[in-house]
C-alpha cells in the first residue's frame, strides 16, 4: 500500500500525522467505567442503524473529544468494524494542519489506503489523471476522488467502515467546513460507510445538512441531565485523587469532598479536570487541603485554578464578539441577552425571555447564534431551558474576564426587572385566574393560560429590583404598574401555589424598596380596620374579603412594619389558600 505515497507524495504531504486518535496523549479519553452507556449507544448505531452520519453535539467542556477518543480505541479492537480513518481537529495543538479543513480528507484517505490494498488501488486510479493534484483542491472537489469513488469499489467489505472527525467547530474556515459537511451528508454508497462527527452546536454547523434528523442521527450531549453524568464525574475525581496519595501522610481528602466536587462540576467534565489539576499541583498536604477548601467554598477567583476554563470562555466570547462579524449595536444586544440569561432565577424559554425584553424569539436566537458553545438554546421557542454551560461562566464574565468583554452584574437585573413589571402590567387583570367562583379551589397544576413570562415576573420581580445599585430608580414604575395590580398579583401567586412566597416577597419588598411598604399597607390597613371581614357561610370554610385599593394612600395608611409581620404570621399559619377576585372590585381569600 505504501506505493501510493511514493507515486503521489502530495498525498502524504497533506496528511496530518498528529491528528489521528493513536497520536492523542495516552491519558486522554474517558476513564474506564465511565460513559459506558453513551459508548454502547454509538457502537450499536454503527452496527445496526441504516443512517450514515452520527453527530455528537455538545457545549464546550462536556467531554466530546474524550468520548471520541475512547470510541476509536474500542472500535480499533472490534473485529466487526473497520476504522477507516480519524481526524481530531484542535486549535490548541499549535499545529496549523489540525484546523485546516482541506487536510481532513487527504488524511482520512491516506489512513484507509494504508490498511486496505483495494482502496489504495482505487485511490491511485483516481489520483493518476492529475498526478495527485486533487489533494490541494477545495474540499468540495476532494471528496469524490479521495473518498467517494474509491469507496464505491469496496463492495466486498462486509464490515462497516467508520470515519471519525472530532471538534469540527475548531476548524478555521467555516465555508470549507460547510462544503465538507454537505458532501458527507449527501454521500451514498453500496459499501456500509459511517461518519462519526463531534462539534459544539455552532450556528454554521447547526444550519447545515447534518442537522437533518430524518437522515442523520443527532445526539445532543449537553442535554443529558447532570445527575446522569455526576456519577461518572464522581468516579473520575475519586480515582484521580486516589492515584496521587501523599507518602507518609494521612488521607488529605474525604469521600464527602469527592461527592461535593462532583456536584459542583454539575455535569461538566472540564470543570472536574481543571479542579483536579489545580488541587494536585502541590505535594504539601496542607496546600492540597487549602486548595480543596477554596474550590468547595465557591470563592475561587484564582487564575491558577480557573485558567483552562477561562481560556475556553475567552476564546468563545472573543470570537463571538469579533468586530469583523458583529456590529456594535448587535454586540450590545447580545451582551444584554447574555446578562439576562445569567441573571435569570429559573430557566426560561425563548418566548418568555423575548416577552420580558420586549423582543421576538427570532431576534433572541440570532443574538445567541455564536454563543451556542456556552449557552444552551432549546430547539422549541416554548421549551424552558435557556441556561449557561456552567455557573463558572457567569463568574468569569462578571469577575475575571477582560474589561472589553466583562459584564456588569446589574445589567441583567435591570433588564429583567423592567421586563417583569411590563409583563405584569400587560397580563395582570381582573379575574386573571379565570375562576367562575371565589369558592373554586386552586388547580393542582399551573394553568396553561398563565404564560411562563407572567409566572416568572410574579415570582421574581422584586429580587431583580433589589439587585440594582439604586432600587429606588424603579419607584415610579412600581407605582404605575404594580401598585394598582397588587391584588391581581396575589391571585396569580395563589393559583401558582405560592401564597407563602408572596408573603415573604412582600416582607422582602418592604425592606428593600421604599415604595413597597406603602403597597403592603394597602392590604394591611384593610385588615387592621376590620374592612376585611372573616365570616362563615354555608360552606365549612372561612372566607375573607377586602375592598380593592384605589387612589393614593393617606397618612392613616402608613402603619408600622410590625403590623406586616403580624399579618404574615397569620397567613403563614394557613395550610391552603385560594385567592380570588369577587365581583364589585373585592378580593376574596378562602382558607382551609
Amino acid at each position: 500500500m505504501l506505493f501510493i505515497f511514493s507515486l503521489y507524495p502530495a498525498l502524504g504531504g497533506r496528511r496530518v500525522y498528529d491528528a489521528t486518535h493513536e497520536a492523542q496523549p495516552s491519558g486522554s479519553g474517558c476513564m474506564v467505567g465511565t460513559r459506558v452507556g453513551l459508548l454502547s449507544t454509538c457502537i450499536d448505531w454503527i452496527k445496526n442503524n441504516s443512517k450514515g452520519v452520527f453527530w455528537l453535539a455538545g457545549m464546550a467542556g462536556t467531554g466530546k473529544t474524550s468520548i471520541a477518543i475512547s470510541l476509536c480505541r474500542v472500535l480499533a479492537g472490534d473485529p466487526d468494524v473497520l476504522v477507516g480513518g480519524t481526524f481530531f481537529c484542535s486549535r490548541t495543538a499549535n499545529q496549523e494542519g489540525r484546523t485546516d479543513v482541506r487536510r481532513i480528507l487527504p488524511t482520512l484517505a491516506a489512513l484507509l489506503a494504508e490498511i486496505s490494498p483495494e482502496f489504495a488501488l482505487e485511490l491511485a486510479a483516481e489520483l493518476k489523471p492529475n498526478s495527485g493534484a486533487a489533494v490541494h483542491k477545495p474540499t468540495s472537489e476532494q471528496f469524490g476522488p479521495l473518498l467517494q469513488r474509491p469507496l464505491e469499489h469496496l463492495a466486498s467489505e462486509s464490515r462497516p467502515i467508520v470515519f471519525v472527525i472530532d471538534a469540527l467547530d475548531e476548524c478555521s474556515d467555516e465555508r470549507e467546513l460547510s462544503e465538507l459537511l454537505k458532501a458527507i451528508a449527501a454521500f451514498k454508497c453500496a459499501t456500509k460507510v459511517k461518519f462519526i462527527l463531534t462539534s459544539r452546536p455552532e450556528t454554521h454547523i447547526l444550519g447545515g445538512p447534518i442537522s437533518n434528523q430524518t437522515r442523520n442521527e443527532i445526539f445532543h450531549l449537553h442535554t443529558i441531565g447532570p445527575e446522569d453524568v455526576n456519577e461518572d464525574i464522581h468516579m473520575y475525581i475519586g480515582n484521580m485523587f486516589a492515584q496521587h496519595p501523599l507518602a507518609g501522610s494521612e488521607a488529605w481528602y474525604s469521600e464527602s469532598d469527592v461527592r461535593a466536587l462532583a456536584l459542583l462540576a454539575n455535569g461538566l467534565f472540564i470543570f472536574a479536570s481543571t479542579v483536579i489539576a489545580y488541587v494536585l499541583d502541590t505535594a504539601a498536604i496542607e496546600h492540597r487541603r487549602a486548595r480543596l477548601h477554596t474550590v468547595l467554598s465557591a470563592m475561587n477567583n484564582s487564575k491558577v485554578a480557573t485558567g483552562p476554563l477561562d481560556e475556553m470562555y475567552e476564546f468563545v466570547i472573543t470570537r463571538a464578539s469579533s468586530t469583523a462579524s458583529v456590529e456594535p449595536h448587535e454586540l450590545a444586544h447580545t451582551q444584554q441577552v447574555l446578562a439576562c440569561i445569567l441573571a435569570a432565577r429559573m430557566p426560561l424559554s425563548l418566548n418568555a425571555l423575548a416577552e420580558l425584553l420586549g423582543q421576538t424569539p427570532d431576534v433572541l436566537r440570532a443574538s445567541l447564534r455564536r454563543l451556542r458553545a456556552v449557552v444552551h438554546v432549546p430547539n422549541e421557542p416554548d421549551q424552558p431551558g435557556l441556561h449557561s454551560l456552567h455557573a463558572s461562566f457567569g463568574d468569569y464574565l462578571f469577575e475575571r474576564a477582560a474589561i472589553s468583554i466583562r459584564l456588569g452584574r446589574s445589567l441583567g437585573d435591570y433588564s429583567i426587572a423592567r421586563g417583569c413589571l411590563q409583563v405584569m402590567g400587560k397580563r395582570l387583570h381582573f379575574n386573571v385566574s379565570r375562576s367562575s367562583s371565589s369558592y373554586q379551589p386552586n388547580p393542582s397544576l399551573k394553568p396553561a393560560f398563565i404564560a411562563l413570562s407572567l409566572e416568572y415576573a410574579c415570582l421574581h420581580w422584586i429580587y431583580h429590583v433589589s439587585g440594582l445599585p439604586e432600587p429606588s430608580s424603579f419607584d415610579e414604575l412600581i407605582n404605575q404598574i404594580f401598585r394598582p395590580r397588587v391584588l391581581f398579583w396575589l391571585e396569580v401567586m395563589s393559583v401558582l401555589g405560592h401564597v407563602r412566597r408572596a408573603a415573604a416577597m412582600l416582607m422582602f419588598a418592604v425592606k428593600t424598596v421604599r415604595l413597597c411598604s406603602e403597597i403592603v399597607h394597602i392590604i394591611l390597613i384593610s385588615a387592621h380596620r376590620r374592612e376585611c371581614v372573616i365570616s362563615r357561610g354555608s360552606s365549612t370554610m372561612p372566607t375573607c374579603s377586602w375592598p380593592h385599593p384605589r387612589g393614593q394612600l393617606n397618612a392613616a395608611h402608613r402603619t408600622s412594619i410590625s403590623l406586616l409581620c403580624r399579618w404574615l404570621r397569620k397567613i403563614l399559619s394557613f395550610t391552603r389558600r385560594s385567592i380570588r377576585f369577587a365581583p364589585g372590585s373585592f378580593s376574596s381569600i378562602r382558607t382551609e
